[in-house]
């Protein structure tokens, strides 16, 4: 069964260094999930920054108010630039997300990459195009309104 991708960009009119230490703290993906998921961390969260070999976990109703535990954990970091976060036990068969941050003029481009896989082979093939990926996109654009909200939209005038 394929692995599926998806790639979401968002500039930012902020600094690097105030862009980078929001999205360090882990606390903060609850401010970044919509209200629907629930998110509930399950674990304490060491420190105001990630660090490699660090893991996360929480449970989310996606579906139906159903709950589901996810495990991830932060598997590369290198500050400013980039981490990489994937899951060790949840919903999908595989999840490797990758985080990038780039300096621009006005401010920072940030650069999203999953590679997602679905589990139960053809009906998770089928489950994909009639429901996840419309979801992710759906968590992502409530991320990008989120965002904005935190550090004001970009004008690609400047």
């Amino acid at each position: 069964m394929p692995v599926h991708y998806l790639q979401q960009n968002q500039k930012i009119p902020a600094p690097l260094e105030t862009v980078w230490y929001f999205f360090a703290d882990p606390k903060n993906l609850a401010i970044l999930t919509p209200d629907y998921l629930n998110l509930r961390y399950t674990n304490e969260l060491y420190g105001e920054k990630m660090y490699p070999g660090q893991v996360i976990t929480y449970k989310i109703k996606p579906v139906f108010g159903i709950e589901i535990f996810w495990m991830t954990e932060i598997t590369h970091v290198e500050t400013g630039k980039y981490f990489v976060d994937e899951q060790r036990v949840g919903p999908y068969s595989l999840w490797h997300h990758q985080h990038h941050f780039k300096e621009i003029g006005g401010g920072v481009e940030m650069t999203d990459i999953i590679h997602y896989k679905n589990p139960f082979g053809p009906l998770g093939l089928c489950v994909n195009s009639l429901f996840v990926r419309k979801k992710l996109e759906g968590i992502f654009k409530y991320r990008r309104k989120k965002i904005e909200e935190r550090f004001g939209k970009f004008n690609d005038q400047v």
